[in-house]
């Protein structure tokens, strides 16, 4: 079983740019705020920005029109399938944010 890191921006964009050019599915979550699950997307951009311990903003664009964008991201891990799974936490250890992505769709 994977554990979750603290984001190390080079290597979650390094993450990020593998989905680039090839489809890939959206799992996403704001606590209370949206929640999305098995979007099929192209990725044809991905940015992260932020310095040192973060938080981190991650940014995909989708077939080249839209963005989604996700901000206050403090860990990730790539799992067994290949999936990169990054979250926010907050001060307390709880969950605010997720951002899912895989080549796979996610188990419903």
């Amino acid at each position: 079983m994977n554990v979750m890191m603290k984001i190390d921006k080079t290597q979650v964009e390094a993450e990020l740019r593998k989905f680039v050019g090839e489809p890939a599915y959206v799992h996403s979550e704001a606590t209370s705020y949206v929640f999305v699950r098995n979007f099929k997307v192209l990725p044809t951009e991905v940015h992260i920005a932020g310095e040192g311990d973060g938080p981190y903003r991650a940014a995909l664009r989708f077939d080249g029109q839209g963005w989604l964008r996700m901000e206050a991201l403090t860990h990730y891990e790539v799992d067994e399938a290949g999936r990169l799974l990054l979250a926010g936490f907050d001060d307390r250890g709880r969950m605010d944010v997720a951002l899912h992505l895989g080549k796979e769709p996610f188990p419903e």
